[in-house]
């Protein structure tokens, strides 16, 4: 325990919008550093993301919602080309099945071109069946969005830290701030292990908690909605059904039920949208997939609850005001962002621009480093590789030639380089690397990861977390297991 070095800014949360902050500020000559509570970079509201990297015309003109998205949105070709993350700009869809559908359909055709999105056309019947023939019948009209598209949002949160960190940034996980001071020249923030840390100027960017620390900071904020979304995804291969995002007409609470293309292969599914007074509760429930399915197949009526191999729920921080929230305190020195949910992910990477411009307002330099550099190390996706490629990395690392997941094809290479990386629990490398994604949901592959993750991290498997503390995968009971240090198959 003890004061860590003074930082310029020190960024609190590591989702998609934390790490978009930090990765910006690397781009100049600052001391910073981000404090996530988690195990992992992503893990809250980041880590149960829909992917979805929206067109701009669900929110209401002039809203920040509205500007940073669009705004967003253009940038990601050049954010997941320079960080190496999946990225398919595949189109969104909103689709009608009534005349009273069609009518509101139109009016956010028209809010989409006052928001100034590109490339947007109504379609009929048979031209919504010509490119999607898998939607059910009775869809009559069409809002199609060609600038919409879909992102692996865990893999580009880890990928803006990577860069961040290669760039002189510092990130810190497994620790969970507990108390905000001011001081004359800035602020201390004290985390739960008992360490101190000094920053000239704060970023509250804690999503579900955001609130919380603003209170802190001395703020009246208002109170958080959490909303959950229960999702489920389909197996690889199903995910031919439909190449669009597809949207219903939304509701006042969210952007409906969707069929959602991932920027990985799978097809998915969800999500609901259930206010809570808990930030806590990430179970799945029998009447959020019975909702979920069958609306859903009204939308795709040729999908078959077998194919769903993985379930999952999210929660969101959900806006009192219906919008982003940027407020400041302490002359403007701490930034505290709130309900950024949905478009957040979008809005991400403008989110971090903005943010920038409110820090110099109140007197950060924003100077460039000479230096920077926007790319991260590609990552070897062994599957995607041609046979000519395979073989040569295989003759550069032997461990690219041993398959640890049979059923997304992953290898022992992708797994020691996602832990090189920052993988540091079983969900850690099963989200960099899809180890555990598949059919089986890691019914082959756990014990193997569980063995890389020991031998690489210098512990024994006993040590080895699911999720960080509190989720062992073994126990003392389970020694039989053991032999040497070592997980045997």
């Amino acid at each position: 325990m003890g004061t860590k070095t003074h930082y310029d800014v020190i960024i609190i949360g590591g989702g998609v919008v934390g790490t978009a902050i930090l990765r910006a500020l690397s781009r100049l000559q600052l001391q910073t550093a981000l404090l996530e509570k988690a195990a992992e970079i992503g893990w809250g509201t980041t880590k149960a993301n829909s992917g979805i990297v929206h067109a701009g015309f669900h929110s209401e003109p002039g809203s920040w919602k509205t500007k940073l998205s669009v705004a967003g949105n253009r940038m990601f070709e050049q954010l997941c080309d320079e960080l190496d993350v999946p990225f398919w700009r595949n189109g969104l869809m909103m689709v009608a099945r009534t005349e009273e559908e069609e009518e509101i359909l139109r009016r956010y055709y028209q809010q989409g071109l006052e928001n100034g999105v590109e490339g947007m056309e109504l379609l009929d019947a048979e031209a919504t069946h010509h490119l999607e023939p898998n939607l059910a019948p009775e869809i009559c009209l069409a809002l199609r969005a060609p600038s919409g598209a879909v992102v692996a949002p865990f893999e580009l949160a880890m990928a803006q830290a990577e860069n961040a960190v290669a760039n002189g940034a510092e990130v810190y996980t497994g620790l969970a701030v507990t108390d905000i001071a001011h001081t004359e020249n800035g602020f201390v923030v004290t985390t739960d292990n008992g360490d101190s840390w000094t920053t000239t100027y704060l970023v509250n960017s804690a999503g579900l908690f955001a609130d919380d620390l603003a209170r802190i900071c001395g703020l009246d904020a208002a109170p958080i909605i959490p909303r959950k979304g229960e999702e489920y995804l389909f197996d690889q291969r199903v995910s031919d059904l439909v190449t669009h995002t597809i949207f219903p007409v939304p509701t006042p609470k969210s952007k409906g039920i969707l069929v959602i293309p991932t920027a990985e292969g799978n097809l998915m599914i969800g999500p609901t949208a259930l206010e809570l007074p808990y930030k806590d509760d990430l179970a799945t429930t029998a009447e959020g997939f019975d909702e979920i399915f069958a609306f859903t197949q009204g939308l795709v009526p040729s999908l078959n609850r077998r194919d769903i191999i993985a379930s999952f729920a999210g929660i969101r921080a959900g806006s009192s005001t219906g919008d982003f929230i940027f407020e400041t305190s302490h002359e403007g020195r701490a930034v505290h962002l709130m309900g950024i949910e949905s478009p957040g992910l979008t809005a991400a990477p403008a989110i971090a621009k903005h943010v920038c411009h409110m820090l110099a307002e109140a007197g950060l330099p924003l100077n460039e480093k000479p230096n920077f550099n926007p790319r991260r190390p590609p990552v070897i996706r062994f599957k995607e590789l041609s046979d000519e490629e395979k073989a040569r990395v295989i003759q550069e690392n032997p461990l690219y030639a041993h398959v640890v997941c049979r059923c997304e094809t992953i290898t022992e290479g992708e797994i020691v380089d996602a832990i090189h990386r920052g993988a540091r629990t079983v969900d850690g490398v099963k989200f960099r690397t899809r180890a555990g994604m598949g059919r089986c949901q890691g019914g082959f592959c756990t014990p193997h990861v569980v063995r890389i993750l020991a031998r690489e991290l210098g512990v024994t498997p006993l040590e080895v977390t699911k999720r960080g503390d509190g989720s062992h995968l073994l126990v003392a009971e389970a020694k039989g297991f053991l032999k040497g240090g070592e997980l045997h198959d």
